[in-house]
């Protein structure tokens, strides 16, 4: 099973050492792409090519993005790291037990997310991904090097990745992350129209309806029968209104 398909994410990295650490752990286990998401380090500097050793390639080929989601354009499974818990109502999951999901269906992209040095991911970024991976460590110090926790990942997602003979891929079509957004984009501006979310509330309630969806694994069939029942709902209205006028 290849693991060409995923992406491993670093949102806002500011240190070049980590950076050029990650592409060497990265290349150690089969994985070559890597995507910057506004970067505040210069991933090509001396310190991070010396990290690199023989991975500067990773470095070199590696995609700079402004935004999360462009970072995620694409990918139909999404899987985000925290260091701490969160009040999430999906619940967090060790490595081993999440990462396989990643590659079930290895001909398609995939992300693995990881956040800043210092605070990691905020809520609003928590939510593009479907299930949320925490490494579990020692009480006395709990707080994991960047570098470290991807290499840990990474050594995981190459252990799920090997051939099985008993292994079967399961024929889920799951829609990319950026059908999906647009889906949540539509149904927030229907929600307000109708007035069942205001402005000060669309926030926090979307963010329930995307974990809602997120760990429902939206295919893309369902994604487009979901977006039809809103665009109805959007015509009944208009027609209504249409009507009453006259």
């Amino acid at each position: 099973m290849s693991l060409a398909g995923l992406r491993i994410v670093l949102v806002e990295p500011a240190g070049p050492i980590n950076v050029g650490a990650i592409a060497r752990v990265m290349k150690n286990f089969g994985l070559y792409n890597l995507v910057l998401v506004n970067p505040q380090c210069d991933h090509l500097s001396a310190e991070a090519l010396v990290m690199a050793v023989h991975a500067k390639e990773i470095l070199e080929s590696a995609v700079l993005v402004a935004t999360l989601p462009e970072a995620l354009h694409g990918c139909v499974r999404a899987i985000a790291t925290t260091g701490r818990f969160r009040s999430l109502q999906t619940p967090l999951e060790t490595p081993r037990t999440a990462l396989p999901w990643l590659v079930e269906e290895p001909e398609k992209p995939a992300a693995l997310i990881f956040g800043r040095e210092d605070r990691g991911l905020t809520n609003e970024e928590l939510n593009y991904a479907h299930r949320f991976v925490c490494i579990p460590t020692n009480q006395d110090y709990l707080i994991l090097n960047l570098a470290t926790a991807v290499g840990i990942c990474c050594y995981e997602l190459s252990q799920s990745a090997q051939p099985s003979e008993t292994q079967t891929l399961p024929q889920t079509e799951l829609a990319p992350l950026d059908i999906v957004e647009a889906y949540y984009q539509q149904l927030e501006s229907l929600l307000l129209k109708i007035g069942y979310v205001y402005p000060h509330t669309a926030a926090s309630r979307m963010e329930k309806f995307r974990q809602l969806y997120n760990r429902a694994h939206l295919k893309t069939g369902e994604v487009a029968m979901l977006r039809g029942i809103l665009q109805q709902v959007e015509w009944a209205i208009k027609n209504q209104s249409s009507s009453e006028k006259l």
